[in-house]
């Protein structure tokens, strides 16, 4: 892949609905419905493109659908090497649907079954092991994919982004093998929990437990609480986030703080600089370039490395 940053894991449509008032189970509320490129590698892929002068591919798998045709084509016109991406016959794009309200995620669901199907086949481009840029993974992969990628990304700089709290124990079998000493990590507290297999009181212990659990370097984020970025060698660096903007948006916060981290790290930034911009990226309202919006309105409502 000729590019300077490749991400690899997950690209869908999202679909997210974010009513007005507090969701409860039954209700009817009224809201907004946008339709947008979603997936972590096609979040962090489209971040990155916006931020950096540096070039982004993106390894992923879609269908032969309409749907799957329209997402290469706008990561094309957002500048991101699509060439990479597999396109499986006879399958649907994948999708995730999420409900947001004014407290943030609800609940959501992922349609992965084209990802799944593509398993280890989206890493053909990687074959000959020759890349050397920064790879960003996403963490939704099967284990057997995330093993086989780090394999073909012996010479490049690993970034691994986890995706979900049920899926980012796998992460843990990485470090059993001995395969993450130089890699960043990019989680949540409740995903560096199931990655540990421990609970945490804070982002600053669960960073530190994941730099002692083989990790080169843990940055880890608790929401509107402190961040935290901790590796061998140095002070762990802490940053709390300003006051949660109301047009912020929820979904995928987590992959634009990653991205801009790793952006801010490639730049030379140092570590509380870095935590900064990425916190202000997660923060940031919506994008319109990326989002096709419906109005919905309901007149009654019904209760119911450290080298990256």
């Amino acid at each position: 892949m000729l590019c300077d940053i490749l991400c690899l894991g997950a690209a869908h449509w999202d679909v997210i609905g974010h009513g007005t008032g507090n969701v409860v189970r039954g209700a009817d509320l009224p809201g907004r419905v946008k339709r947008r490129p979603g997936g972590v590698a096609l979040n962090l892929a489209l971040a990155m493109s916006e931020v950096s002068a540096r070039s982004v591919g993106l390894l992923a798998a879609v269908g032969d659908d309409a749907e799957g045709q329209a997402l290469v084509a706008h990561c094309t016109a957002q500048g991101i090497t699509t060439d990479g991406i597999l396109r499986l016959s006879g399958h649907a794009t994948d999708s995730y649907v999420a409900i947001e309200d004014p407290d943030g995620l609800v609940c959501a669901i992922a349609d992965t079954g084209t990802q799944l199907a593509a398993g280890t086949r989206i890493l053909a481009p990687l074959e000959h092991g020759t890349f050397s840029g920064v790879a960003v993974i996403d963490g939704n992969l099967a284990p057997e994919v995330l093993l086989r990628a780090l394999e073909h990304l012996a010479l490049a700089r690993i970034c691994l982004v986890a995706a979900s709290p049920a899926k980012a124990s796998r992460l843990a079998n990485l470090t059993a093998a001995g395969a993450l000493p130089h890699a960043t990590l990019y989680a949540n507290l409740a995903e560096a929990a199931a990655i540990c297999g421990e609970t945490f009181d804070d982002s600053t212990a669960a960073a530190r437990a994941l730099v002692g659990a083989g990790f080169g370097r843990a940055v880890v984020t608790d929401g509107p609480r402190l961040a935290a970025d901790c590796a061998e060698g140095r002070e762990t660096a802490t940053l709390c986030p300003p006051p949660f903007s109301a047009g912020a948006r929820v979904t995928g916060a987590g992959d634009r703080f990653a991205a801009a981290h790793i952006t801010a790290v490639l730049d030379g930034r140092d570590p509380v600089r870095a935590l900064g911009q990425a916190i202000a990226a997660a923060g940031q309202v919506t994008d319109q370039a990326h989002e096709a919006s419906t109005h919905v309105t309901a007149p009654t409502l019904k209760k119911g490395r450290t080298d990256v």
